[in-house]
This record gives structure tokens, C-alpha cells and sequence, in this order.
């Protein structure tokens, strides 16, 4: 039984999935609450399922990049249950765990390459290239978004472009036939649980201690309006 954590956007999802199945899911998609709700939503599904913490057997979180404070939340509580309950942790990173998420739902029909994309600020992205299976076709990167980003790749593949990074650069991108957006994609716990199942067979477990999230970019601190 794996305990799931996403919290590497305007999302807060927490699910609880057993032999890599979704047990129970309790998400909210708002802007600077994660903080507020995390445990409360752990301590719902563990209540919902009649789970204790004992019963879990790892815990996953998604990594980034993404929100360096919504990471820093998730990734602090993930290690925290991990150091209380002695139990293992698995990251698995976010534009990964969105990737697989599409595959899984079957939404990847009909296209070549699927590219999530994260919200960076401005019209820059983190953004990575899979194929429909899952594949790594690019390495994770923060991108400044062109006309020219990804016609290489456009010329020859169908690909879906979806996340909160995929909408901004859609008047961009949209001008190849090639290009497809997926509406309405929110990052979630259930996401992850394919890696996560896949990780915890294998013993790909992070060091408790040392573990931080891949933020990618360096934190910039802007001032808060009025």
C-alpha cells in the first residue's frame, strides 16, 4: 500500500493505492493551500479506507519540477511520514508521473509523442518529450517557448501537449497540424501510480536524509503586491 503525494502544482492530491490500484483519492485544485490541507487530506484517506499509517508499506511523491514552494510542502511531508513510520520513499519525477497518467487514461490514442508541460512563469516551461509508451524522447529542460519549439519534432509526430504550461504556449504552437492540446489536464496523485508500483518492486527507493526536490531553476523571490 503506497500513500501518493502531488503537490507540484496549483494541485494538492493525495492518494492511497494498493498493488497498483487506486485505493482512494481526495484533491484540490487551488493556488497556495496545499500547506493548509495535506495532512488533513492523508488523514481523511486513511479514515475513508479504515488504513492506519502502519499499514502503509512506502511513500511516493512527485518530485518536480514544478512550484518551489508546493514541492518543498510535499517532499517535507512526504520525508517527515517516511522518518516517523520508517518507511521508504519513492520520487518519481512530474513531468514523468503526467505522462504515464495520459497513457494510462487512454488518451493518447492517435499520437505519436505526448509533451507535458509545467507552468514556468512568463512563456517558459519545464517541459520533457515521451513517446505513447512512456518512452524519453527529450530530457527534462525549462524552455523558452518559440515558433520554432519542437518543429523538428512536429514536422514528422502528432504530439499532445498538455498541463497549465501547455495552455500559454498554445497560440505558439498550434500554428503546426501536427500539434494537439489536451484541455482540461490537472496534475494528480493517481498519476503516479504506475512508477510507483514499478519502484517499489524494484527497490528504487530515495535516502530519507538527503532527498530534495529537482526544482530545475533557482528560486527567485518576488515581492508581494499590495
Amino acid at each position: 500500500m503506497i500513500l501518493q503525494i502531488e503537490t507540484a502544482t496549483s494541485s494538492c492530491s493525495v492518494a492511497l493505492a494498493k498493488d497498483g490500484q487506486l485505493v482512494a483519492l481526495k484533491e484540490i485544485n487551488e493556488r497556495n493551500i496545499h500547506a493548509e490541507v495535506i495532512t488533513l487530506f492523508i488523514r481523511e484517506l486513511l479514515e475513508r479506507t479504515g488504513a492506519t499509517f502502519q499499514n502503509l508499506d512506502a511513500i511516493a511523491v512527485s518530485s518536480g519540477p514544478g512550484s518551489y514552494t508546493g514541492l518543498r510542502i510535499g517532499v517535507s511531508t512526504a520525508k517527515g511520514l517516511c522518518y516517523a513510520l520508517d518507511k521508504p520513499l519513492i520520487a518519481i519525477e512530474t513531468l514523468e508521473a503526467m505522462a504515464f497518467g495520459v497513457i494510462d487514461s487512454g488518451e493518447i490514442a492517435g499520437y505519436d509523442l505526448l509533451c507535458p508541460m509545467i507552468d514556468a512563469r512568463r512563456m517558459e516551461v519545464f517541459t520533457a518529450v515521451f513517446s505513447n509508451k512512456g518512452e524519453r524522447v527529450t530530457p527534462t529542460s525549462a524552455d523558452i517557448i518559440t515558433y520554432d519549439s519542437f518543429q523538428s519534432l512536429l514536422n514528422k509526430n502528432k504530439i499532445l501537449f498538455l498541463g497549465d504550461g501547455a495552455a500559454k504556449c498554445k497560440d505558439i504552437l498550434e500554428v503546426s497540424p501536427h500539434a494537439t492540446f489536451l484541455p482540461g489536464f490537472v496534475n494528480s496523485a493517481v498519476h503516479l501510480t504506475q512508477k510507483a508500483q514499478q519502484k517499489f518492486l524494484a527497490r528504487q527507493f530515495e535516502d530519507v536524509a538527503y532527498f530534495e526536490p529537482y526544482y530545475l531553476k533557482d528560486f527567485i523571490a518576488g515581492k508581494k503586491s499590495l
